[in-house]
């Protein structure tokens, strides 16, 4: 393995989080982003390669060591990873609508779900998934939301585009017909 495909790999198994491409170039000045996504190529090579328990995946706008999905489930009857808190069902419905519409704010997202959404928002927000993302023109300038790279992270994607499409969720929620 290269020396910079073992740096960008003690980097990555330091983190708890993605790191970016170009995050990762900044640990050497001499090298290029060819040569960094050159190294991130060799490393998940090698890791798939030589049959790992963990692998190198692209998600949440970085890069991250994760333990293979086969192992998940032990790992966690073990208890040895943690995870993350559930979200009530009423929460991930105004995750979705912020993530489905943003950016978007508070009065549009009460307006969908027909309640109140204040608490859900700021517990959204404390837990990393929601953030700011700016004001609206409108009266009162009221604030913008939006989700974040922990919220791709969480779903295990790279981008926004990787969320199924609307008519796709229409057809998953459908009710099975009755024989």
């Amino acid at each position: 393995m290269s020396p910079l495909a073992k740096l960008l790999e003690a980097a990555l198994f330091a983190s708890s989080a993605p790191i970016s491409r170009e995050s990762l170039a900044e640990l050497d000045p001499d090298v290029s982003d060819d040569d960094v996504a050159g190294a991130l190529t060799e490393l998940r090579t090698q890791y798939d390669e030589a049959g790992h328990g963990v692998e190198l995946i692209e998600t949440g706008g970085g890069w991250q060591i994760l333990t293979r999905a086969e192992y998940t489930d032990a790992i966690e009857r073990a208890q040895l990873a943690s995870r993350p808190a559930r979200l009530s069902a009423a929460a991930l419905e105004t995750l979705a609508i912020i993530a489905y519409r943003q950016p978007i704010g508070r009065a549009e997202v009460e307006e969908i779900r027909g309640v109140n959404c204040g608490a859900i928002l700021k517990s959204l927000h404390e837990r990393g998934l929601i953030e700011v993302t700016g004001r609206a023109e409108g009266m009162g300038r009221p604030l913008m939301y939006g989700t974040t790279p922990a919220f791709l992270e969480q779903l295990a994607i790279r981008h926004l585009d990787e969320l199924p499409r609307a008519d796709e969720l229409a057809v998953a929620l459908r009710p099975a017909a009755s024989s």
